[in-house]
């Protein structure tokens, strides 16, 4: 009933008001740094479709998407932590992390790029990090949500049986809440690194105010070969692209999914255990096993022992200390923040008295239009997602066969083979509103089959093992074991999807190929117009509309559902 009540006041309140305007004043914030920048010598790199510079550039690009992921997973270990066990911060950190979600790759462009090219004006530092970043907010979102979801749909029984043995804080979280939310994990991270080759074409290679901005890499290289229509060019990166995938799947991806398949809360084991040929042959190696045991593991122990030490402190003490010290620190963060807001509102009001009539009218429409594409994509993804997931997840031999094949097309940016079917798509059905469909299908439907999958796995082997006993097969199986076993994760994959559909409209709506320029009626166009010409009055108000608008749809329709997931389809022992 606590938690029902705690839903039931998140659902409909003043929070998200507050929130919304805290948000509005953040963008135009990070926005302005953008509106009075100095040219930048970035725009003299030259990018080579020479076929020898793709093995520098792929590598240049997966280090760039190595170092965003381990931001984004530090993120959300602790950004999830936070918003599952505090109560207070979860009615504020929920709420924004919907909106952060939502807001386009290119609304956060201007601010990270120009900002960062004020730090570091020499040199391609500055855009390496803004490239970083920006990919971490293609990454970070989903992996957050399943792991927040997963704290929250803990069993009950495990939790007590974590307070009857005494654990604290971080024995609990290391012992019961990160393992049971290592599967989402796992396949969110897959989907993760797929939503990060998605937009990897826009993080190295972007344009604000006439001005271009190239970083090399794998991204950029088949921005250029697009640009070009050097068809050779595009192919051969994409097959590039595809052997880097190929090699990031065998030997990462498909380890760490049979790794994480023993994390499963069941009674009974599953007798077709995957086992990978580079797990087998990690296992059996010297080298790692010694660098396990002479490195990592005392890393992992030195760690653990000073976090348990420092907890165990704080509890002896009482925190008093540190009580005075945050009292202190609030005081001296409120007046910050109130200084901000008055700034920030009184500059957001006159940037947006800037806009014209046409800009403001043009808007909802603009808006209406990209509704309808996404809410056409989800229902195409949900068709085919839901049954394919279900596949992969509860047979191991066709995830033998399948998860290879998904991780790889998965992550193909649908931006790189856009442009080859660009022209036959928009011959066929008039232009590029119904095409781009199926770019923002492309895009997010992965969002939805990596988090059904995930959810499949996770139902124990006892369930299913009863449900043969009892002969419950076809849809009656679906009824009572499948639909109410992925349930929830099925829930956090719409909810992520629903944000990334509405990021890829960015792309699907605004698409550059041969050196011109095609485009439909959308917010997407919208926002990636006006970041091209710099307009930033229209960005601002395109990216609060688009904020809204996902906020919105998951304030009325998935909170509800996976509240719902939370009290009706909990997994207990």
């Amino acid at each position: 009933m606590e938690k029902e009540k705690v839903f039931a006041k998140r659902k409909f309140g003043m929070i998200d008001i507050v929130i919304f305007i805290f948000i509005t004043i953040i963008l135009y914030l990070v926005m302005s740094p953008g509106m009075h920048a100095v040219a930048s010598n970035n725009s003299n790199i030259k990018i080579s479709t020479n076929l020898n510079m793709l093995p520098i550039y792929a590598l240049k690009s997966v280090l760039r998407m190595t170092v965003a992921y381990i931001i984004s997973i530090t993120f959300t270990l602790v950004y999830g932590y936070v918003a599952a066990h505090n109560k207070k911060a979860e009615k504020i950190l929920i709420p924004i992390l919907d909106i952060l979600q939502s807001i386009p790759v290119l609304s956060f462009l201007p601010a990270v790029v120009m900002g960062l090219i004020a730090l570091f004006p020499n040199g391609t530092v500055g855009i390496e990090i803004a490239s970083i970043i920006l990919i971490f907010t293609g990454q970070a979102w989903n992996m957050t949500f399943s792991f927040y979801n997963s704290i929250k749909l803990l069993p009950t029984d495990l939790q007590e049986a974590s307070s009857i043995l005494q654990l604290n804080k971080w024995q609990q979280f290391k012992k019961l809440e990160l393992p049971s939310a290592a599967i989402g994990l796992v396949w969110n991270s897959m989907m993760s690194w797929a939503g990060g080759w998605f937009f990897l074409m826009v993080c190295e290679m972007f344009t604000i105010q006439g001005r271009n901005f190239r970083l090399e890499g794998i991204g950029s290289f088949l921005q250029t070969a697009a640009n070009e229509g050097n068809t050779k060019a595009l192919v051969w990166g994409i097959i590039t692209l595809v052997i880097v995938i190929i090699l990031l799947d065998q030997l990462i991806w498909r380890p760490v999914t049979a790794w994480a398949d023993k994390f499963k809360v069941e009674l009974t084991e599953s007798e077709d255990q995957p086992k990978p040929f580079f797990l087998k042959m990690l296992r059996r190696s010297y080298i790692i096993q010694l660098f396990t045991e002479k490195i990592l593991s005392p890393i992992f122990v030195f760690i653990g022992e000073s976090i348990e030490s420092v907890l165990s402190k704080l509890k002896k003490s009482g925190g008093r200390e540190y009580k005075k010290i945050g009292k202190v620190f609030k005081i001296i963060l409120k007046i910050i923040a109130l200084i901000i807001i008055v700034y920030a509102v009184f500059n957001i009001i006159k940037l947006l008295t800037t806009l014209s009539v046409s800009d403001w009218g043009q808007i909802p429409r603009a808006a209406l239009f990209s509704f309808l594409r996404v809410f056409a994509a989800q229902v195409i993804a949900l068709i085919w997602t839901v049954p394919v997931g279900v596949a992969i997840g509860m047979n191991k031999k066709v995830a033998n066969i399948l998860q290879p094949v998904i991780q790889v097309v998965a992550s193909v940016p649908a931006t790189a083979l856009f442009p080859i079917v660009l022209g036959v798509f928009i011959n066929a059905f008039g232009g590029l509103g119904i095409a781009s469909i199926l770019l923002m299908l492309m895009g997010t439907q992965w969002y939805i089959l990596f988090n059904v999958v995930a959810g499949a796995m996770a139902i124990p082997e006892d369930l299913k093992a009863a449900a043969k006993v009892f002969g419950i097969k076809g849809f009656k199986k679906w009824k009572i074991l499948i639909l109410p076993g992925i349930f929830p994760y099925l829930i956090t994959g719409m909810i992520t999807a629903t944000g990334g559909c509405w990021n890829a409209s960015i792309v699907a709506e605004y698409v550059n190929f041969g050196g011109h320029t095609v485009k439909t009626i959308g917010l997407g166009a919208l926002i990636s117009e006006a970041t091209t010409k710099g307009n930033f009055a229209l960005l601002l108000m395109g990216t609060i509309t688009m904020c809204i608008v996902v906020v919105a749809i998951n304030k009325i329709v998935w909170k509800r559902l996976f509240v719902m997931s939370e009290e009706r389809f909990k997994i207990e022992m």
